[in-house]
């Protein structure tokens, strides 16, 4: 039995070849993202049998079998090739066509269609190196794209014409009625009129099937004129939710484990392939569908998505988010980039270079981060009834996930996160909180117990080292990974600053693992401020303490230099500076005895011994630049 062309590659999608294994085959995950286990096919005590979900096959290396899904129920099953096709069919509810006259009619006409599709992106080629493309061409290259790049994603243009295209295909006697259903050409309400061009005064942008023959167009209009991008209408050929921009070369790349990145715009994904990401693909036209993340989880278990740093591009990323939910199943998640605001990858790219795009993708958040922040940003959560209010949107959230394993985890998770809610910070220590040495009576004596810290603590200025310290992991982010149990320990008496701590202990997640601070130096050499400071800047603002970090920040430039001498450059600074604040704030047991002794006993060697001691706290203070 014959089935209509595109059907079998519909069903191959639609199915994950190692699940369907997976029935039959106990199968271990391998690093390199493919699957192992016994051969069904012969007997063997280690495991020879591979499965590659990316390439769609499965291969033993002892029996030499190899086929693919349909092939594997076949001689698993004993089943004809039509009777395990129409097996698989059934279990993904794909209806089974049969090769009925009317079949065969449409699978023909979608045939030629492509044909027409096909013309059609050769003429838009040709149009953009005519003087009628000048504009065009001139677009793209101001854009940064060389002719090589321009030629290998078939790019071209549509001139201002009401029939240009048209007349080009009636000239190879193609119908009417062929270039309309192909998307290409409208036709008014009133039939009296004639058809006229779809796209015109555009670049055009081929949109390919899975095995790279164009279906579709995407059209960049030139000037004002909205809307500013067009695509192709549905058509026998194409489906705006079932597709994706450069699928077929992302299909490719995957197979080579390079990373799958989901980017807003056409633009974006050709200059992250000209920056090396060959997996780069594009909605066209809408949100994340279901079917696309069906086709992206094929790719890869976690690729990431890539929108714009604006307020679009962040509802974008929640809406793919609240789409993937109720999906998601063990394996199978999304990671999220946060560019800086104003950016997209093609800028990106083209200011900073694709290091800047690869340290991105390392600092790419998990989806579970991604529901935390949408429910929690910006939301108090200073009253217990607001707690609760939070805590059931998480809980009512995380709720929409099917899966009830990975729904499990998130509830783990969630309740982990919720938990450090409901704990209190500890109270922060105040200058001369501690109760001092005195009786009954009027205000103590100069030299009461406690009087001393707490001068000590005044003349140091204990927020100048906290405003310092916190200002200094603003401007080396990298070191926040490196201090971040020192930065939680340390004593912020000021309400705000601890605020701000906690902004920044929050932001971890957006920095990325053992950067140097002096690679951080050379890489903002070409930019006013390192990526990672730009994206924890961002969380700060979101957080309303945009304001605070910036004072932190300016005291930590006056409080540190920019070149120290000591091998551990900031860091070394910053734990001295550390250590100060802990001695004036924890009161030392040396401090401590000697104020009981001079209160007990005003004599001189007493006096001498206490202005030794602060003598020294004011010189350790000095020497750690809080002076």
């Amino acid at each position: 039995m014959a089935f209509p062309p595109g059907f079998l590659d519909e069903l191959r999608a639609r199915l994950s070849l190692s699940d369907v294994v997976g029935r039959k085959v106990t199968l271990k995950r391998k690093p390199n993202s493919e699957y192992a286990g016994l051969c069904p096919f012969h007997h063997e005590k280690s495991p020879s049998f591979t499965v590659n979900d990316k390439k769609g096959f499965f291969y033993c290396f002892g029996c030499h079998e190899k086929g693919d899904v349909v092939g594997f129920v076949m001689k698993t099953e004993g089943l004809s090739f039509p009777e395990a096709v129409e097996k698989l069919a059934r279990e993904v509810n794909l209806p089974v066509p049969h090769a009925t006259p009317v079949e065969r009619e449409r699978a023909e006409r979608v045939s030629t269609l492509q044909q027409v599709v096909e013309e059609a992106a050769r003429w838009f080629q040709k149009q953009l190196r005519l003087p009628v493309g000048r504009q065009g061409l001139d677009y793209l290259r101001g854009r940064g794209l060389d002719d090589a790049t321009i030629d290998d994603f078939r790019l071209g243009f549509a001139p201002d014409s009401r029939d240009g295209l048209l007349a080009h295909l009636k000239r190879e006697n193609v119908p009417i009625e062929k270039i309309v259903e192909a998307g290409l050409a409208i036709q008014p309400e009133d039939s009296n009129r004639e058809p006229y061009d779809r796209f015109r005064g555009r670049v055009m942008f081929p949109i390919n099937d899975r095995r790279g023959r164009v279906i579709a167009f995407g059209g960049r209009v030139m000037g004002a004129g909205e809307p500013k991008y067009l695509n192709s209408p549905e058509t026998p050929l194409f489906h705006k939710g079932a597709n994706l921009y450069c699928l077929d070369r992302a299909r490719q790349a995957a197979t080579k484990d390079q990373p799958v990145i989901v980017a807003e715009g056409y633009m974006d994904v050709i200059a992250l392939h000209g920056a090396g990401f060959t997996g780069a693909v594009a909605p066209l036209g809408t949100a994340l569908t279901e079917g696309q993340l069906a086709e992206l989880w094929k790719l890869a278990d976690e690729p990431y998505l890539c929108f714009d740093g604006d307020n679009a591009g962040r509802r974008a990323a929640n809406r793919a988010a609240e789409r993937a939910l109720p999906l998601l199943r063990a394996g199978k998640s999304l990671r999220f980039l946060s560019l800086p605001a104003g950016e997209d990858p093609d800028s990106l790219i083209r200011t900073r270079g694709a290091d800047a795009m690869r340290r991105s993708l390392d600092l790419a958040r998990p989806l579970s981060d991604m529901v935390w922040t949408m429910e929690t940003e910006g939301k108090p959560t200073d009253t217990p009834e607001r707690r609760a209010s939070l805590q059931r949107a998480v809980e009512q959230r995380v709720a929409e996930i099917a899966d009830p394993v990975v729904r499990d985890f998130y509830k783990t998770e969630m309740r982990n996160r919720l938990g450090h809610l409901r704990r209190p910070d500890r109270a922060p220590w105040q200058p001369g909180q501690r109760r001092p040495f005195r009786g009954p009576g009027p205000e103590p004596a100069p030299f009461a117990a406690g009087s001393a810290a707490r001068r000590a603590g005044t003349d140091m200025d204990g927020s100048r080292q906290e405003r310092a310290l916190l200002g200094a992991l603003l401007e080396r982010p990298a070191m926040l990974h490196i201090l971040a149990e020192d930065v939680a320990a340390l004593p912020i008496a000021s309400p705000e600053l601890a605020r701000l701590r906690s902004g920044l202990l929050d932001a971890l997640s957006l920095v990325s693992e053992g950067i140097d601070p002096a690679a951080e130096e050379a890489f903002a050499a070409g930019s006013d401020i390192p990526l990672e400071a730009r994206l924890i800047e961002e969380h700060l603002e979101r957080s309303g303490l945009g304001r605070l970090a910036a004072a932190a920040r300016l005291r930590a430039r006056e409080a540190f230099r920019v070149d120290p001498a000591d091998a551990d450059g900031w860091v070394g600074q910053w734990r001295r500076m550390a250590r100060h604040l802990n001695q004036l704030t924890a009161e030392p047991e040396e401090l401590k005895r000697a104020e009981e002794a001079l209160a007990e006993d005003m004599n001189e060697e007493n006096l001498r011994r206490l202005e030794a001691i602060l003598d020294r706290i004011r010189r350790e203070g000095l020497e750690s630049g809080t002076g």
